[in-house]
């Protein structure tokens, strides 16, 4: 079973998004740096795919799953070069 975002909102440290079986989930924004660092105005502008299982902000370039929210997962772009 999959479970889709039906809508989102913002406060100053957090990102609610509400799923279609009734649960919100709470991230915080620091899980994703280009969300933190926009403007309240682009965080608005964002789109959920026809599916419910993605959410987009073209402007800001950020992509995100909802099963990666529902796994406890930020922004992985961040994550790649840690060998060193």
């Amino acid at each position: 079973m999959s479970t889709s975002a039906e809508s989102l909102r913002f406060d100053e440290h957090t990102m609610w998004v509400e799923l279609a079986d009734g649960r919100t989930i709470g991230v915080p924004l620091a899980w994703f740096p280009r969300l933190l660092h926009a403007t309240p105005e682009q965080r608005r502008n964002y789109r959920i795919s026809v599916s419910g299982r993605g959410l987009h902000w073209d402007e800001l370039d950020e992509d995100i799953s909802v099963a990666g929210l529902l796994e406890g997962r930020g922004d992985m772009t961040q994550r790649r070069s840690s060998a060193a």
